[in-house]
């Protein structure tokens, strides 16, 4: 299976949608299931992880929906309040349904830098780990010293770093996300996905060069088991097509890895880690 490791899916409304600023208009619309089915035969894919955009139970619940009626829709990253006293009943019910695979919160909006070493939000990790949940780690660079005391403190749990943590690609900034990232990789439950590097560049003078040593830093520290590509559309429509940022990313994979190992990047591994909650469970 060839699998993007992440997408998203809105009916936009400027209210709903408040993020979506005026540098945006192109994202100003709806984009469904059907535009997603047409991205992903034109480009070879058989399936995508839908990912929250938004931090509603409502959100959580219509992607599950789509995803029950659209079988390309592998799985569901959703949100859940997770600094409730309530997530474990809510959980109990979010999950069972299967096409949940796991939860993200937009920690990157959070003006806490240690937003994730809240004792609440870290109760709520520690009580995903029951339901075979995934945690979507999406965070800015000043961050991450926080991500990497969360990682640590929950062994068991799974762990997936969105946008590798959006280095300053645009301004060809480096370190400290580059000493960060490898401190992080050294926990063993954590994979990265190879997405949202467009949106940290230059979006209308990037070039595949740009991209090139941040993606040789994630790969080294990672390896080829704990990575997955993913194409962050529709919000990679802001420096590029779908077939512009997939293909990028996917020739730069094919120039280091090939056979069973290729392909674990290009599905097998998103597969493993989103799609397996009943085995994780077990």
């Amino acid at each position: 299976m060839k699998l993007d490791a992440h997408h998203h899916l809105w009916t936009y409304s400027a209210q709903a949608y408040d993020w979506i600023g005026d540098d945006m208009a192109v994202l100003r619309r709806d984009f469904g299931p059907a535009d997603l089915v047409t991205c992903l035969r034109e480009n070879g894919y058989d399936a995508a992880i839908a990912v929250q955009a938004r931090q509603t139970e409502e959100e959580t619940r219509w992607l599950l929906a789509l995803a029950a009626e659209c079988p390309e829709i592998a799985g569901v990253v959703g949100w859940l309040d997770l600094c409730s006293p309530e997530l474990e009943t809510a959980l109990a019910r979010w999950s069972a349904d299967p096409k949940l695979a796991g939860l993200r919160h937009v920690v990157q909006a959070e003006p806490d830098d240690r937003f994730m070493l809240r004792p609440d939000f870290m109760r709520g990790i520690s009580q995903l780990s029951a339901y075979g949940l995934v945690y979507d780690l999406l965070v800015f660079p000043r961050q991450l010293p926080a991500a990497i005391e969360l990682v640590s403190a929950f062994p068991e749990q799974v762990f997936v770093l969105d946008h590798i943590a959006k280095p300053p690609i645009g301004t060809r900034g480096f370190q400290p996300w580059a000493d960060l990232i490898r401190d992080l990789a050294t926990a063993p439950q954590v994979s990265c996905k190879l997405s949202g590097l467009v949106t940290e560049a230059d979006w209308t003078g990037w070039k595949p060069d740009d991209l090139y040593p941040y993606l040789d830093h994630v790969c080294e520290v990672f390896g080829p088991d704990r990575l997955m590509i993913g194409s962050d559309w529709p919000v990679c429509l802001l420096a590029g097509t779908y077939t512009q940022v997939m293909d990028t990313t996917a020739h730069y994979l094919q120039s280091r890895f090939s056979g069973p190992v290729l392909d674990q990047v290009l599905g097998d591994n998103a597969a493993r880690i989103y799609l397996k909650r009943k085995q994780r469970v077990s």
